[in-house]
């Protein structure tokens, strides 16, 4: 993992890299993904594409690790922590539920399953910048909550991981199988209705 630290994020094409390199990963998973094809999506060289990622899989996790940070500054752009718990995690499980069944989610986990044994740092990576960073910023929030006094919590982390397997129930599992591949507004909101309305009623004030 500390190659992935040492990596350069500046230079006018590096998102251009990142951007062909997502495009491909996406189409043809990690195995089937070639430097030659993602240097040509991002239009640069392949010269230039090791410059920025001597390994694809380095370039890989930056791929992942970026797209779970922008879905992550999303989701804490239109939280509030000023208003009432129910309010705030209702917004929450939405954001959570948009993560969880979105097509690149979807095709990430799976790539990730597929690899796990050969490269299981691809793994350590996708649950770092995701389920882990998205259990730390929940907690923070509940944190807040309970000092408030609208929340009673005695275990955090352990309440913001049952907050978002609350809100797998029913439509993760059938998009991770591929029984279904297209949600309504409905079904979202009754999956993060019902996640609100049980943990609210075993820990709200």
């Amino acid at each position: 993992m500390g190659e992935v630290s040492d990596v350069v994020r500046t230079g006018r094409k590096f998102h251009q890299v990142l951007s062909g390199a997502r495009e491909v990963f996406m189409a043809d998973g990690f195995e089937g993904a070639s430097v030659d094809d993602i240097a040509r999506a991002a239009g640069v060289s392949k010269a230039t594409l090791y410059s920025y990622f001597p390994d694809k899989r380095i370039l890989f996790i930056e791929v992942v690790t970026n797209e779970c940070n922008l879905m992550a500054e999303r989701a804490l752009n239109e939280l509030d922590a000023s208003r009432p718990p129910r309010e705030v995690l209702t917004t929450a499980a939405h954001h959570i539920l948009s993560s969880l069944l979105s097509e690149f989610s979807q095709r990430i986990f799976r790539i990730v399953l597929a690899e796990r044994e050969r490269f299981p740092e691809l793994g350590s990576a996708f649950y770092a910048c995701g389920p882990e960073m998205g259990t730390r910023r929940l907690s923070e929030y509940l944190a807040e909550a309970v000092a408030q006094g609208s929340l009673v919590i005695d275990d955090i982390p352990m309440a913001a991981e049952q907050f978002s397997e609350l809100c797998k129930a029913r439509l993760w599992v059938r998009a991770m199988f591929g029984v279904q591949n297209r949600f309504s507004e409905a079904e979202i909101d009754e999956v993060a209705r019902n996640a609100v309305d049980m943990f609210m009623s075993r820990y709200g004030a």
